[in-house]
């Protein structure tokens, strides 16, 4: 069993790395620091040298702006200047979008050089978890090059954000999975893949911090970039009248007792069409059912609805002690785009005593969880990538049970903490936040926070994953089970360092004070209006966008 101070969950920093993470705070500090600077520089060289050109003429840089010294200055925003200048510097453009452009191509090729290194380093291995892990490193690499080959052929600035957001913490996954299963060979990787995650997080500065100024746009990419046709409508108006019945016509219904189509959920999700422009609905007839399911990235826009959450349930019991990598425990798991699940529960069953094991994992962008149940222990629910929201749902668990680096808001649901072993804490978050310029983060709104049984242990509202966390807690109830410190740090007796935003807002309950709360330096107590609306369901998510399509119901603001 794990003690309080021992336990080491999902990519969890051990104190051997103590001493360099916090020499590696105060060098991004600066690096911070000196980015603004020269974003100024940036902004008057080139924004408006490039903008007040291109109105005399489109296909002539600025007479005051070399092709060199406009990719110079945009690189000066990136986290990896010096990779950014030398992989950009063959563009020969001064055009700030025709440079992103490039960048794109960059990181598909710094991806197609390491795509069979998990088959490779298959054969330097016996070891059977390693070996698993090295399929994580698999599944979450094609996922990025998928995230780039449909995704970004004609795209807003938020969508951009998003999905290059997606393919830094997809590779930054492959080295939890290795880190967490201690794969000998893990620093190897790093190097091998040191290419295509500086370029993945340059362009993601380049979208942020520079292109967002210019608006929306869209940009011929080089071919294999491209999607075979135009990006699919979310949900055409046809299926806006399906999901406003109370039982959607199903394409497939899955029972049990043999009066639907198939008896299992595997057997309705070989029936999925790949990329579907239209819903794909499966309707899951009352009924447990003893089965792990997986929605690739290819299963586009696709629905599964119950008979309500205390009668249709999809259980699993995958977990890390048996040798399963956190993220292939997933009982459920989604990864293909427009994912809606209605009146179901994703339970995983493996227990406390079993550490990591997940009942549901969400990695697809625009995904909808309505009166939906999550029950399990520790990881409960990966909301790993993209944009998420949740309404009316349940989510049940003890350590870091609500995880990831999507962005993600919660909405009217009840958040469960309950009791974990005998020698653990609770944390209901734990935020994997990687690059700064990343667009995710954890907002729990208008939701109620309450012990599920006899709550004694610790229990926290979270604690922060990695650099640059971001976790919002708004408008909730918070029951009196709280530690009244409110939150814990990740790495024992050490602060997180002050590239962190966790914060709390309009919050209600026993416990809700914010008078006993941390001192970090990344914690704010209370936040303005203003602050706090940059972390609802039209800033975080851009739900307006596309919510109203789903007819789930939802606080804009």
């Amino acid at each position: 069993m794990d003690t309080v101070n021992s336990f080491k969950g999902y990519g969890k920093v051990d104190e051997l790395e103590e001493q360099a993470f916090k020499k590696k705070t105060r060098k991004r500090i600066i690096i911070l620091t000196t980015s603004l600077i020269l974003l100024i520089v940036l902004i008057i060289g080139v924004v408006v040298g490039t903008l007040v050109h291109k109105s005399k003429s489109d296909d002539v840089s600025a007479s005051s702006t070399t092709p060199a010294a406009a990719i110079k200055s945009i690189c000066s925003v990136t986290q990896y200047p010096d990779s950014c200048f030398t992989s950009l510097n063959s563009s020969n453009t001064s055009d700030p979008k025709k440079i992103f452009q490039f960048s794109l191509k960059v990181i598909m090729d710094s991806l197609d050089k390491i795509s069979n290194f998990p088959n490779e380093y298959m054969n330097k291995t016996d070891n059977p978890v390693v070996k698993e892990a090295l399929n994580v490193c698999g599944t979450v690499l094609n996922d990025a090059v998928s995230t780039l080959n449909d995704s970004i052929s004609s795209m807003n600035v938020d969508d951009l954000k998003t999905w290059l957001s997606t393919v830094v913490t997809d590779q930054e996954t492959c080295f939890e999975a290795l880190e967490e299963v201690n794969a000998t060979f893990v620093d190897e990787i790093r190097v091998l893949m040191k290419n295509s995650t500086e370029f993945s997080s340059n362009s993601l500065a380049i979208v942020t911090k520079f292109l967002g100024m210019l608006g929306d746009f869209k940009i011929p990419i080089h071919r294999r970039l491209m999607s075979e046709s135009n990006f699919p409508a979310w949900v055409a108006a046809a299926d806006r009248r399906l999901l406003q019945q109370g039982k959607p016509a199903p394409d497939v219904t899955v029972a049990r007792d043999g009066s639907g189509d198939v008896r299992t959920i595997n057997e309705a999700v070989a029936r999925i069409p790949k990329k579907s422009k239209t819903k794909f609905v499966i309707y899951v007839k009352a009924g447990e059912y003893l089965e792990n399911v997986v929605l690739e990235k290819a299963h586009w826009n696709v629905m599964v609805y119950g008979d309500g959450k205390a009668a249709t349930i999809v259980s699993g019991r995958k977990n890390f002690v048996d040798g399963v990598p956190t993220f292939s425990t997933a009982t459920f798991a989604v990864a293909g785009k427009g994912f809606i699940a209605r009146d179901i529960t994703f339970r995983n069953t493996a227990g406390a005593i079993k550490h990591q094991a997940v009942a549901f994992r969400s990695g697809s962008d625009q995904s909808v969880f309505y009166r939906c149940s999550f029950d399990a222990f520790q990881d409960t629910l990966y909301a790993h990538s993209n944009r998420q929201f949740y309404r009316d749902c349940d989510i049940t668990g003890t350590i870091d049970f609500i995880f990831g680096n999507s962005a993600v808001v919660f909405q009217n649901c009840n958040i469960l903490p309950r009791q974990p072993l005998s020698n653990q804490f609770v944390t209901i978050t734990a935020q994997g936040k990687k690059d700064p310029n990343q667009n995710s983060g954890i907002s729990i709104q208008r939701c109620t926070m309450r012990a599920l049984d006899n709550l004694t242990a610790p229990t926290y509202l979270g604690r922060p994953w990695k650099d640059y966390s971001t976790t919002v807690i708004m408008q909730t109830s918070i029951g009196g089970f709280l530690n009244p410190k409110g939150w814990i740090s990740w790495v024992s007796n050490v602060d997180p360092p002050r590239s962190i935003f966790y914060a709390e807002y309009q919050n209600t309950g026993l416990g809700a004070s914010t008078s006993g709360r941390v001192t970090w330096a990344g914690y704010k107590p209370t936040l303005t209006a203003v602050e706090a609306s940059k972390y609802n369901v039209e800033s975080l998510i851009q739900g307006p966008s596309w919510l109203p399509d789903t007819s789930v119901a939802f606080d804009s603001t």
